[in-house]
């Protein structure tokens, strides 16, 4: 395994059945790496996008509970809302999306080819400038 940043049109990625043989091969992993990266934007825009949603969701359930005049100057806290199946098991696949399609970035990086390492960055930023950010996907 290379220690330094190498430049190579023959490197193993993920299996040692995924090996470009040619160039065509070689760009054509590349491209993957570049969508990969698009797709990692794509969830982490797409989690705040929920996060946002159920925030909103609360907020709306909160003002349609409003307080009858009597208890208007008493010292009323908010209890912890109450925890949604349907809320936890879309955070969790979207986490569990999130972690897996990381973690196969990580490994395209660690090979530490040039080519492999410029088109996971390439990917990243093309889903951050077409996607946006967290702040544009939660409104703010």
């Amino acid at each position: 395994m290379e220690m330094t940043f190498f430049t190579s049109t023959a490197t193993a990625l993920y299996s040692n059945t995924w090996t470009p043989k040619s160039q065509g091969q070689y760009a054509g992993t590349c491209i993957f790496l570049i969508c990969l990266g698009l797709i990692f934007r794509g969830v982490v825009a797409l989690r705040y996008r929920f996060n946002a949603l159920w925030t909103r969701s609360i907020q709306k359930q909160d003002t349609a509970m409003l307080r009858p005049k009597t208890d208007q100057h008493r010292d009323v806290r908010s209890s912890q809302r109450p925890w949604r199946i349907n809320e936890a098991a879309t955070r969790a696949c979207l986490d569990t999306v999130l972690a897996g399609v990381s973690y196969l970035l990580m490994l395209a990086v660690m090979t530490m080819n040039v080519g492999y390492f410029l088109s996971v960055l390439g990917g990243i930023f093309l889903g951050s400038f077409v996607l946006g950010g967290p702040e544009v996907a939660s409104g703010h």
